[in-house]
């Protein structure tokens, strides 16, 4: 049975992960009217996302709604679609791929506005807020963030006491950075009782409806001036003597921070999927363009420099794609085991995103980077061009900063990856230390000289995956017998640990998915495919080197220090290097031929 995480001790094979080939058809047709409903209401208004336009917005929301793209996870018996996690994955990646605005209030809405009441609401609250959120009648906000309180999520100074009659919870407190703001019915708010005098440790969950009519005590702040996601609404929010009742408590008094945790944990994984369909767009305009435009008598695609853009943008988008949907069949898989093990639906999904709440968090900082480089070069590609607003790269541009930001910092959830990894093995959930153990042990032996036998394509690339795992444990391994509970501590090292650890998970289910295409259709041309593999292979291996070296000057010296040197060199070595010009001529070749982005069916 796979269990969240344990791709870092255990070897898979391509059979056990799951690709955009492996799609129901009912799946494909899903993705294909999510992109036709982007390419026929979003592309064709593109600038007026850009001119804070938030009615736009709101209508494009209201029209989602009325397809159903807002409800595709939502069990029938509250106006949803009742579909599997993959569903609900897909569509969020088909819609959000022309403009950040959109995209980021399609995600708030569908999954930390929607999903806390979804699995912490009682069966009244359930049946109360989520007919009229699937359908978009009423819109939901998340209002967590405050100014004193960021990343320190429970620190927040917000509070809540119970009225005289016991009928409401007086809330009073400011948050900020709220998406959806401007036109949200139901937030998700956040605050700390108070009782006779004493503050709670912990956060409680409220669900808040606000109605323009009868503000009570509610007010918004004005709109922010934001360098992207110009028509995504946010906002700061106000609370004075805000009366809630009490029946509106979502989950248990001091759950707060828990159901905050395990609902961004939904909402990291499907920022990724938010994301991935613009680098699939900056992909297409770039190549289009650098096929029309010429430059010293020639199409400027032509030249290696492009060409080398080209094949790493496509490169990193597919790389992301394949991380995506591993983890989202997994996290499927993971909830149909737990329901035939006799778990409700909800308590299934609960333990679910929270036990892959480490993938999640990975592909949040990978996807989430490799859009900003993948916007970054397309602008490059544009020129001047890309720099003018005419021009649709310059958005994509700055939608793409704030990625890196909210559902956590990138530094947040990088240092959140390896404290839960530890917290698993803390607990017995995942035997890290066995597996340390027996790496410290290969260090200390007399190297193996026998080459193994590669029998199918990419199995020496996979054998590089099972070396590199092994540059992690003994990193990981030092790390926390040097510091122990005081791990945490070392930032510096445990950033790059986790990055070490990111770029294990996606470099494998690269290879996988791409192994998998090939013994699905063996007389398929998949050239490029093996290309981009064995290039991401390469950047990530050069990273690992990098960052395991770095880290060992900090928790090694003399005799130790040269062993794991040692170490890094043997598990990092290539027995056939690629020639990485090569593989960019191969992936450049392929994306100029079908003039788009054209890999996994898309």
């Amino acid at each position: 049975m796979k269990k969240g995480a344990d791709f870092i001790i255990k070897d898979y094979k391509s059979e056990d992960i799951f690709t955009l080939d492996d799609l129901s058809e009912e799946q494909k047709m899903m993705a294909e009217a999510a992109t036709e409903f982007v390419d026929r209401e979003m592309m064709p208004v593109k600038p007026r996302f850009e001119a804070h336009d938030y009615d736009l917005v709101l209508e494009l929301m209201k029209k989602s709604g009325d397809m159903g793209f807002l409800s595709v996870g939502i069990p029938e018996a509250y106006n949803g679609m009742g579909m599997d996690f993959v569903s609900a994955m897909l569509v969020c990646d088909r819609i959000s791929g022309a403009t950040g605005s959109f995209a980021t209030a399609y995600g708030a809405h569908t999954g930390i506005g929607m999903m806390p009441i979804f699995l912490y609401g009682t069966e009244e609250q359930k049946a109360k807020y989520l007919p009229k959120l699937a359908t978009g009648e009423w819109i939901g906000a998340y209002a967590l963030t405050e100014p004193t309180a960021g990343s320190d999520a429970n620190s927040g100074k917000t509070t809540a006491v119970l009225s005289d009659d016991g009928k409401h919870w007086i809330i009073n407190g400011q948050k900020m950075w709220i998406s959806n703001a401007g036109f949200a019915h139901t937030f998700i708010v956040f605050a700390k009782i108070v009782e006779n005098g004493e503050k709670d440790d912990k956060l409680t969950a409220f669900i808040f409806e606000y109605d323009p009519k009868n503000p009570n005590g509610f007010k918004l702040g004005e709109e922010e001036k934001k360098l992207g996601i110009r028509s995504s609404s946010t906002r700061q929010i106000f609370f004075s003597d805000t009366k809630i009742p009490v029946e509106n408590m979502l989950g248990k008094r001091q759950e707060g921070f828990k159901i905050a945790l395990n609902v961004l944990n939904i909402g990291r994984i499907k920022l990724a999927a938010g994301i991935v369909d613009a680098m699939r767009r900056i992909i297409n305009e770039s190549i289009r363009y650098a096929n029309g435009r010429k430059q010293f008598g020639q199409p400027l695609i032509n030249f290696g420099a492009i060409k080398k853009k080209i094949a790493e943008m496509a490169t990193r988008t597919y790389v992301s794609e394949s991380g995506i949907y591993r983890a989202a069949k997994d996290i499927s898989d993971k909830i149909a085991e737990h329901k035939a093990n006799g778990l409700t639906e909800v308590e299934a999904e609960k333990k679910t995103f929270e036990e892959y709440a480490i993938e999640a968090a990975i592909l949040k900082v990978y996807v989430s980077d490799g859009t900003q480089v993948v916007s970054d070069e397309g602008l490059q590609i544009f020129g001047g061009m890309g720099f003018s607003e005419e021009m649709p790269m310059e958005s994509w541009w700055r939608d793409a900063r704030i990625t890196r930001i909210y559902e956590g910092t990138n530094e947040i959830n990088r240092l959140l990856t390896i404290s839960m990894l530890l917290r698993k093995a803390m607990k017995g959930q995942l035997d890290l230390l066995g597996p340390a153990k027996a790496v410290a042990g290969e260090l200390m032996g007399i190297p193996s000289f026998d080459k193994p036998e590669f029998n199918r394509p990419l199995d020496e690339e996979l054998d590089m995956i099972k070396r590199l795992k092994k540059v992690f444990l003994m990193i990981a391994g030092t790390g926390a017998q040097k510091f122990g509970n005081k791990l945490g501590g070392q930032q510096q090292l445990v950033l790059d640990a986790a990055d070490i650890l990111i770029e294990i998970y996606m470099a494998e289910s690269t290879i996988l998915a791409t192994q998998k295409k090939l013994i699905q259709n063996p007389d398929a041309d998949f050239n490029a495919e093996i290309a981009m593999s064995k290039l991401n292979l390469f950047n990530a291996v050069e990273k690992i080197k990098f960052k395991a070296t770095e880290a060992i000057y900090s928790i090694a010296q003399g005799d130790e220090l040269r062993m794991m040197l040692m170490g890094v060199k043997r598990f990092t070595k290539y027995n056939n290097t690629p020639n990485l010009n090569e593989l960019r001529r191969i992936i450049a070749k392929k994306v100029r031929e079908d003039n788009r982005y054209a890999f996994n069916g898309y």
